[in-house]
């Protein structure tokens, strides 16, 4: 399979010059790195061309680096199953930049790109129906930025009795634990619960 991966690096470096800025190959997987303004041609070339056929979209999510200039990775994961290879597609971008919705090539990216704008906050252009997805109305902000604060917002939920829907301030449902990150197959410093009722020898 890297053998196969290392040939597809190749052949897209050579049809797709200049609009793959970077190729990674690591896990298994290809990556490959795109500006915005290249992602749909990069994207339709991966779907269309008879070597890529990458006609199935598993995946569209997010990660935050917060000391970057363009903070955001958007990463598509696209899969053959002519060629019974993946590729992943990374596009950098910020809080601004608007990175072109791939739904005009694959629409299962639809949820997907929702669900990265509700948690990251990137915003997708040409999207049919760009708003959140797991969050509720009137949240402000977007939960997985790294400096999301973990306190101070407000849940909503229905109360029953109440007939209604409710605002209230988040609450931590437990105490923060604290983990000592020993291994279960050396043992612990502390009687863990059921222990207690073992045997000794």
């Amino acid at each position: 399979m890297a053998a196969s991966l290392s040939e597809l690096s190749t052949y897209l470096g050579e049809k797709l010059p200049g609009r793959v800025k970077d190729a990674v190959l690591a896990y298994g997987e290809l990556g490959i790195s795109v500006e915005p303004g290249d992602l749909i041609d990069v994207a339709t070339f991966l779907r269309d061309d008879p070597r890529c056929q990458f006609i199935s979209i598993i995946d569209v999510c997010g990660a935050d680096y917060p000391s970057r200039i363009k903070r955001f990775d958007v990463v598509y994961h696209l899969l053959s199953p002519k060629q019974n290879l993946r590729i992943r597609i990374k596009v950098q971008a910020d809080e601004e930049t608007l990175v072109p919705s791939l739904t005009s090539v694959y629409p299962g990216a639809d949820w997907f790109e929702r669900e990265t704008y509700d948690l990251y906050g990137v915003l997708f252009s040409g999207h049919p129906d760009l708003r959140r997805i797991l969050t509720d109305y009137g949240f402000e902000g977007h939960p997985l930025r790294k400096d999301f604060p973990l306190t101070g917002f407000v849940e909503v939920r229905y109360d029953d009795e109440a007939k209604r829907v409710i605002y209230e301030p988040v609450e931590l449902k437990q105490e923060f634990r604290n983990f000592d990150f020993l291994s279960p197959w050396e043992g612990t410093d502390y009687v863990l619960p059921g222990d207690e009722k073992a045997k000794t020898n």
